[in-house]
């Protein structure tokens, strides 16, 4: 085990019983949604995961110390903290170790933590990608880079639509991420469940899933996969009025000059107040969606090995 690993009792014994575990970040708690609705949302998405027979898991980077499962209070300390916790990607990660620091995990980094544990699933809102204007910008974030080399199956509702959707997956097929959509044909655009771009291959079931990425490792194939799972109908935006605020945002984000990992903090703060908070309803329903559909993954691919 790594030396700067941390494993929950709960999690390590699940692991060694081989019990099914899901991954979850830390970003969504400190930069994704303002206190107390964070920690509400992160503690009810452990809830969800226990309900639907796994053992949740969440990441973060705790006084130095890299950790695979957190308690309520440090939870709630990730949510008080907010902003003022360092947003790790897989950059950060040597100095925020070597100086004792806190740091909220990203997708990339949960990724990376998550296999050092011996995770296999990990349940997330939505992913990076490639940002609108990244033909001159060069934004595009490392979430697609750890898709391509860390052995997870990332469940989540899409690409964030603030991003360049089709971009986005011609660098995932470029990086031979296989892209699967469960129960859909076409990405699912977070706050929405279409987005006009086809996806790889349409799942229909947990053990589908579980069985596509038991064969991609027992191949020996590099890297993740990415399902998927579109925002339930009821709680999915009105295309014009989602993307309408979208480039409201963006533009607004142009202006003062925003870029880099404050990106995506900012645009999704400033969608929410221009929706009147409809915005972060959405998004927290659609993590509780993920969460389900992970639990009921990690849970087949268990049986299956």
């Amino acid at each position: 085990m790594n030396r700067y690993l941390d494993i929950s009792r709960e999690v390590k014994e699940a692991l060694a019983s081989g019990k099914p575990v899901v991954a979850l970040e830390s970003t969504i708690i400190s930069h994704g949604m303002p206190y107390p609705q964070n920690v509400e949302t992160a503690l009810q998405v452990e809830k969800i995961i226990r309900e639907n027979g796994a053992v949740p898991a969440t990441i973060a980077i705790i006084g130095g110390r890299l950790k695979a499962g957190l308690t309520p209070e440090e939870i709630d300390y990730l949510g008080k903290t907010g902003t003022a916790v360092a947003k790790a990607s897989r950059r950060d990660l040597p100095v925020l170790v070597a100086k004792g620091m806190d740091g909220a995990t990203t997708v990339t980094t949960t990724m990376m933590i998550a296999h050092m544990a011996g995770i296999s699933v990990f349940a997330t809102g939505g992913i990076g990608g490639v940002h609108r204007g990244a033909e001159t910008t060069m934004d595009i974030s490392a979430d697609l880079e750890e898709l391509a080399q860390t052995p997870v199956m990332v469940i989540c509702a899409g690409a964030k639509s603030i991003l360049d959707l089709g971009l986005t997956l011609e660098y995932l097929e470029t990086k031979g991420v296989t892209v699967i959509g469960y129960g859909t044909k076409e990405l699912p655009a977070f706050y929405t469940r279409r987005s006009g771009f086809a996806v790889d291959y349409e799942l229909d079931t947990p053990e589908e899933l579980a069985k596509a990425f038991y064969v991609k490792r027992a191949l020996g194939m590099q890297g993740g996969m990415l399902v998927t799972n579109p925002i339930p109908e009821e709680y999915a935006m009105d295309a014009d009025v989602i993307n309408a605020a979208i480039e409201k945002a963006v533009e607004e984000s142009k202006a003062l000059g925003i870029h880099g990992k404050e990106t995506t903090p900012f645009l999704l703060a400033k969608i929410k107040d221009i929706t009147g908070g409809d915005s972060l309803a959405s998004n927290i329903q659609l993590v509780y969606n993920n969460a389900r559909l992970a639990a009921r993954t990690a849970k087949a691919l268990c049986e299956m090995t």
